[in-house]
């Protein structure tokens, strides 16, 4: 089976990875400035800056004479970012990825030998390749060939859109592309300039040994280049999921508002990198970069994955109301955790459970209101001490609780926090009576004591009895109120307190 490749080529790339989480300015005249100030120069540049008159290597100060464009610095973090998400969105197509970037543009050549049957004829699959990449507001050019240098090439020497060179075509298709493809050193590219060799279909019609003879085994390799015969032993690079997007802001934000816009977009970014591969939001974790050199850290977990941007701007808008960040913000990472989509299937006589997503959002209100670790279920620890509990986020059960049993009355005990302190008259070494909310109570029937102590290895050595008591209040008219509760005795300070009561 004879070799196929296809390269995706991004010119511009750090224009590209800043417009891309800020796609209002896509249509407008914009530059990257790159360097020390007040030394910055022009790096990067868009075809509206362009014709406007602004050029590589202007210097800010040169910049002023453009009021129309717009100026950002540029940014590594944002390019990392970008960078990840198009390695992973080349290997959603094949496993054997290899990246040719440099610094100033971006470019990774697949080889999609023997993948006809899963993505269809390598038209196709151009297609497929170019409608991912501008699903992450990238604009690539992308070539397919059976060479890889040829690949790559061509998909260099194309402004924009997919190109498939068939079979021993490819010195055909190099022939009219400039030798400004080939990367050549600045001697080479002198020496081709006074011969008057400005295309590849000209350097490929030069005799090899007359090429030898004057530039060595440079000159064939460059030939080989120029007819689309160069070998090349691939080197696949082990592609990772790395759910994360890095912004930095050109002027620090203090409104949440103005956060949450930023963020959608962000947003965007991480669903559609995580459904191409069939995932959705387990996490997202957003990390702030505050003035002074402080980071403010959340992570919002959901019950289920899923990815609803509705949703998720929701909780983290929530989520910043009950932490806001304690000074104005610089830059912002974000960062998910993928997860299955799964669904719950409830049984035909099971009762109906709330929806994941209006569930979410309700607990993040409610949680804004009660305090962090305050809502959700109790889990008891593994101690009889009292108040031994913790509480852990709700989750959607994908079956009922085991042991349920419909229509099966079951005794209420409404806890007291604090417990309530009461005086108490014993008799044969039990209850006889009590005092609580200023009415005594007679015990008629008493059951325990149920001891329990723990922690002897410590200073908060603990040891309680614990009774549960029926007893009658008399009223007037000779009418009795009953009273069902739980009376815990502190062996150690002899202090009795109403722990709960029972309905």
């Amino acid at each position: 089976m004879r070799e196929r490749y296809a390269c995706v080529d991004v010119q511009e790339f750090p224009l590209q990875a800043l417009l891309r989480l800020r796609p209002e300015l896509q249509n407008k005249p914009v530059a990257v400035l790159d360097g020390e100030p007040p030394f910055e120069q022009v790096c990067s540049l868009n075809s509206a800056a362009l014709n406007l008159g602004i050029a590589l290597g202007m210097t800010r100060l040169e910049m002023e004479m453009f009021p129309t464009a717009l100026i950002l610095l540029r940014s590594r973090a944002e390019e990392a970012a970008a960078r990840a998400a198009l390695l992973e969105c080349a290997g959603g197509f094949s496993p054997r990825v290899e990246d040719q970037s440099s610094d100033s543009y971006f470019a990774c050549v697949i080889d999609i030998t023997g993948t006809e049957t899963l993505f269809g004829s390598p038209d196709t699959l151009g297609e497929s390749l170019l409608k991912t990449t501008q699903s992450l507001f990238i604009r690539a050019s992308i070539a397919i060939s059976s060479n890889f240098h040829a690949a790559r090439c061509l998909a260099r020497g194309k402004c924009a859109g997919v190109r498939v060179v068939a079979r021993g075509m490819e010195c055909a298709a190099l022939a009219p592309l400039p030798l400004t493809v080939l990367d050549l050193s600045p001697e080479h590219a002198d020496t081709f300039a006074m011969w008057g060799i400005t295309t590849l279909g000209a350097l490929a019609n030069l005799k090899e040994t007359e090429l030898i003879t004057r530039l060595g085994q440079a000159g064939k390799a460059m030939r080989l280049l120029a007819r689309g015969e160069s070998p090349h032993l691939f080197r696949a690079i082990e592609a990772s999921l790395a759910l994360e997007e890095r912004m930095e802001l050109d002027s620090p934000v203090e409104l949440l508002d103005s956060l949450l816009f930023i963020l959608g977009a962000m947003l965007d970014q991480l669903i559609v990198r995580a459904q191409s591969r069939i995932l959705a939001l387990a996490s997202v974790t957003l990390q702030l970069d505050l003035e002074g050199g402080d980071r403010n850290s959340r992570t919002v977990r959901p019950a289920l994955p899923n990815n609803d941007r509705k949703l998720w701007l929701k909780l983290i808008h929530l989520d910043l109301q009950a932490h806001p960040p304690q000074a104005a913000i610089l830059g912002l990472t974000l960062s998910a955790q993928p997860g299955s989509s799964s669904k719950v299937q409830l049984g035909l006589f099971s009762p109906q459970v709330p929806e994941p997503m209006r569930l979410d959002v309700t607990l993040a209100r409610i949680r804004s209101i009660v305090g962090e670790g305050c809502a959700g279920h109790v889990v008891l620890k593994d101690t009889h001490r009292r108040e031994a509990f913790r509480v852990e986020p709700f989750t959607v059960p994908s079956s009922p609780a085991p042991g349920a049993q419909p229509g099966r009355q079951r005794v209420a005990m409404r806890q007291l926090r604090p417990a309530e302190t009461v005086t108490v008259t014993v008799r044969k070494r039990q209850p006889d009576s009590f005092i609580f909310r200023e009415k005594r109570y007679i015990v008629e029937r008493a059951y325990g004591p149920w001891s329990s102590g723990g922690d002897w290895w410590r200073p908060t050595l603990w040891s309680l009895e614990q009774w549960d008591l029926v007893a009658r209040a008399e009223e007037a008219a000779n009418q009795a109120t009953w009273l069902c509760c739980c009376l815990v005795r502190d062996v150690n300070q002899e202090h009795w307190q109403v722990e709960a009561l029972y309905d």
